[in-house]
């Protein structure tokens, strides 16, 4: 990404101060950005899974599973299904709600210009894509980008939990509404849902706004920055 087009992302974000280009920012140099006054951590979302030790050799059976997945009618019209990428023990493990057109092309999840602005979310934090693993709650994409129904979610669910279960992470991104449902197993609305810590298992959720809609929706870039320096103050204190 050219450095204008990058600048303009930042813009979008709402973000005046960016850590050095030459090195990610440390943990000291983020905190004085967070605001002291923490949320309250919301109530717990019902364990649904148990980590166990990373197993390398795990994630190959798993992937060679899902590429071939006919759980339900959405194999009918994708192109390829979309795994995840990035680290495979990351401490920071960023759940999106299911592949679009570009990621249904592509095979990986999160590119087009929403992909760009979540790079970039991520570098406000110091953190490069590589240095986290990103999945979505689907692993195909359904038609046309509509939402997804309560069959499709469950027919992927299992290949989330052994996902979750293999990374381990320290702290989860819920990127979405829907992400953030189906995860916490509510209905509740995402302004509900985003400023305080949920847990999943004994794991910290952050929800944040899909960049998709933060593309859309520039007024709350502000919002957007305050739920990622949650999720930093989160995990440096955890």
């Amino acid at each position: 990404m050219d450095n204008a087009l990058r600048l303009q992302y930042l813009e979008a974000m709402g973000i005046d101060v960016w850590v050095p280009k030459a090195a990610p920012a440390t943990d000291e140099r983020l905190l004085p950005l967070v605001d002291s006054a923490a949320p309250a951590i919301a109530a717990s979302a019902p364990a649904e899974y148990e980590p166990t030790p990373a197993d390398p050799d795990n994630w190959e059976s798993l992937q060679a599973e899902v590429t071939v997945c006919r759980k339900c009618a959405l194999c009918e019209t994708r192109t390829q299904t979309v795994f995840g990428t990035g680290n495979k023990q990351a401490d920071w493990l960023v759940i999106g709600e299911a592949p679009g057109q570009s990621e249904d092309l592509q095979g990986q999840p999160f590119v087009g210009k929403a992909g760009q602005l979540l790079t970039e979310m991520l570098r406000a934090l110091g953190l490069a894509r590589e240095d986290v693993f990103i999945a979505n709650i689907l692993k195909c994409r359904p038609p046309d980008n509509r939402d997804p129904k309560a069959d499709e979610i469950e027919a992927c669910h299992a290949y989330l939990q052994r996902q979750l279960a293999l990374v381990q992470p320290k702290i989860i991104l819920a990127v979405g509404r829907i992400a953030a449902q189906s995860l916490l197993k509510t209905e509740a609305p995402l302004a509900k849902l985003r400023n305080k810590v949920h847990t999943l298992g004994e794991t910290p959720v952050v929800v944040v706004y899909h960049p998709a809609y933060l593309l859309r929706s520039l007024p709350e870039k502000r919002k957007a920055w305050m739920d990622l320096q949650l999720a930093m103050k989160t995990y440096t204190e955890g």
